[in-house]
């Protein structure tokens, strides 16, 4: 049997490897663009124009040059596709643009894209999104994270009373919640960097479904840590703990491997608009199944071991103790 737990610090040093990238990313991101993050209108204000053309002649270029002339450069842009066969010989897209709709906006918009292609008016929607929106969102999720640390905390030295040094248990898991949640943040600033990609509520909705899952696994590991413990007396710790994940590896694959094939099905298949909240989802699944399984027990093994700083020596003392 592998011995995950021997391999601790390899693990450790990958995790690693994949979040400086992304804090890299997230300091370049802040000093050249002024946040972590490109923000869609969801967190800076804005419109949401809904555009039918009824010839061909549109196209991503055409309708930045339109924009841009109006006021705004930095916008986003996305074809639509067309579900219903009798509007098959249509061009659908949507436009976000920073700017608030207003008649004389609406006005100019429409003139200046029936200039490029021949463009329907009545067709033509708009919907202004506030950024006090988004802020109140963002501000939700972050209580929400920050509600989930204590509560997680406090069930397990409950739930795992019994068993020696309870609250390092509370404190693993919360420590491999950060990592998937810093994974995904620095993944989601790289790609914003490279590729142009911005964040909307529905990226706080990947985070705290990340969260979740995370926080499950991880609970389902130590639970079975837990009931090792008495049955298998006298075994060093180390050995009690890799028994354990490999008893209960098999259901944390396989929940995530029926997520897995659905969300690269909803990649490959699914509509342009829900492609990036997937793909956010499917890494912050992966990192959360990643994090429980060789983050947070290992290192729990690492602090009853004594390895890590400040509190070596004492937990070396009490982890001989304890085995001996």
């Amino acid at each position: 049997m592998f011995n995950i737990i021997q391999k601790r610090r390899y693990f450790f040093l990958l995790s690693a490897a994949i979040i400086l990238p992304g804090i890299i990313a997230m300091i370049i991101s802040t000093i050249t663009i002024g946040s972590p993050f490109r923000l869609s209108i969801d967190f800076q204000g804005g419109s949401i124009y809904e555009l039918t053309f009824t010839g061909p002649g549109a196209s991503e270029e055409n309708l930045r040059e339109v924009f841009a002339r109006l006021g705004d450069d930095n916008i986003t842009i996305q074809r639509l596709t067309n579900t219903d066969e009798t509007e098959a010989n249509l061009e659908r897209w949507s436009v976000r643009a920073s700017f608030d709709t207003t008649t004389g906006t609406i006005q100019q918009i429409e003139e200046s894209l029936e200039q490029i292609a021949p463009f329907d008016r009545t067709r033509f929607s708009s919907e202004s999104v506030s950024a006090t929106v988004g802020a109140e969102v963002a501000r939700a999720a972050i209580f929400a994270v920050l509600a989930a640390c204590v509560i997680v905390t406090g069930f397990i030295v409950v739930a795992f009373r019994q068993v020696p040094n309870a609250f390092r248990y509370g404190v693993c898991a919360i420590v491999a919640m950060f990592h998937d949640v810093l994974v995904i943040m620095g993944i989601t600033s790289i790609l914003g960097l490279l590729f142009g990609w911005e964040i909307d509520a529905l990226f706080l909705t990947a985070i705290l479904t990340t969260v979740g899952f995370s926080i499950q696994d991880t609970i389902v590991l130590f639970d079975r840590i837990r009931e090792n413990i008495p049955k298998y007396l006298g075994e060093p710790y180390e050995t009690i703990v890799n028994r354990s994940i490999w008893e209960t590896i098999h259901r944390s694959l396989a929940t995530q491997l029926n997520a897995f094939f659905i969300m690269a099905a909803i990649l490959l298949f699914g509509g342009e608009t829900i492609k990036q909240f997937i793909f956010i989802l499917f890494i912050g699944l992966l990192t959360g199944t990643f994090s429980s399984i060789f983050n947070a027990v290992p290192l729990l093994v690492s602090w009853q071991k004594g390895e890590l700083p400040f509190v070596g020596k004492t937990n070396a003392l009490q982890t001989a103790t304890a085995e001996a």
